[in-house]
């Protein structure tokens, strides 16, 4: 089925719909409801699902080298192995704070962002967590961390704190991130940047929170591209599916009193460019 120019790739009634990741290894899209502690996968080859539930609410879930998942949750960085039995690899809960986006980096530390309840300003981090567990505090007192993600080339990185209205750019030297500055403004009226994507050529694929729209940005900053969808709260986006050319992106009902009937589920952008295939989480 055909939402505007996007199909229905799985009808669902997630409240916060976030963080689609492409398992290549297993051919199958993760994402996941964080707000109803879920994390789902979706085959689009033979229309498979599964769905999880956690223990607390998940911000992120990513595929880990050696099978299972690295997850962001309510209390720190959790592992489930491939048979789903489930460790901590760190625990650093704070009051009022929960796991909200998260990235793996070309090297395979998972970026991983914070943010508090009541979005204080302030009140979140994006955190480098090394695949031994080792944490090291990147940015601070950043409020709603959201879309991360690299370059081609893996020299630059992108990132979005939600209420700057912003995407920034950083230098990449090794496992610092150097040099932010502004790349996109988005304008008022437009909505908010949530979880982001790089494609293959370099352009960046955001979701506007409250804009009903994901677009592309050129490495330079140049609006390339904009993609009407019916859902007023788009919220991530990734490249899966074969030769990564179809766009998924997670979408939420949470805080609408009238949602529109996709609200909550995940949608795909069949052909839409070709995108990254992304590294795992090394440990």
């Amino acid at each position: 089925m055909r939402a505007g120019g996007a199909e229905i790739a799985v009808r669902e009634w997630a409240a916060l719909g976030e963080g689609p990741t492409w398992d290549a290894s297993a051919g199958r899209l993760i994402w996941v409801d964080i707000l109803s502690a879920r994390i789902h996968t979706y085959d689009p080859v033979s229309g498979s699902r599964t769905v999880m539930a956690t223990e607390q609410h998940v911000g992120a879930a990513k595929p880990r080298a050696g099978g299972g998942l690295v997850v962001n949750l309510q209390g720190g960085i959790g592992l489930y192995d491939a048979d789903l039995a489930f460790s901590w690899l760190v625990r650093d809960a704070a009051p009022g704070r929960r796991g909200n986006d998260a990235a793996v980096a070309p090297d395979g530390a998972l970026w991983a962002g914070t943010m508090r309840y009541d979005e204080a300003p302030g009140g979140g981090n994006l955190r480098r967590v090394a695949p031994d567990g080792a944490v090291t505090e990147v940015l601070g007192e950043v409020s709603i961390s959201n879309g991360t993600g690299w370059s081609p080339d893996g020299r630059l990185m992108y990132y979005v704190d939600t209420p700057t209205r912003r995407i920034d750019v950083f230098d990449v030297d090794g496992e610092q991130a150097l040099n932010r500055r502004p790349l996109v403004r988005i304008e008022d009226g437009a909505g908010f940047p949530d979880g982001l994507t790089v494609d293959a050529d370099g352009g960046i694929w955001v979701a506007l929170w409250d804009g009903s729209a994901v677009r592309r940005y050129t490495s330079d900053g140049v609006l390339d591209r904009v993609v009407e969808l019916p859902v007023r709260r788009p919220t991530a986006c990734a490249f899966g599916g074969a030769g990564l050319r179809d766009l998924y992106v997670t979408t939420a009902r949470v805080g609408l009193g009238a949602p529109h009937p996709l609200s909550g589920s995940l949608l795909v952008l069949p052909d839409a460019g070709r995108g990254l295939r992304g590294a795992a989480f090394g440990g």
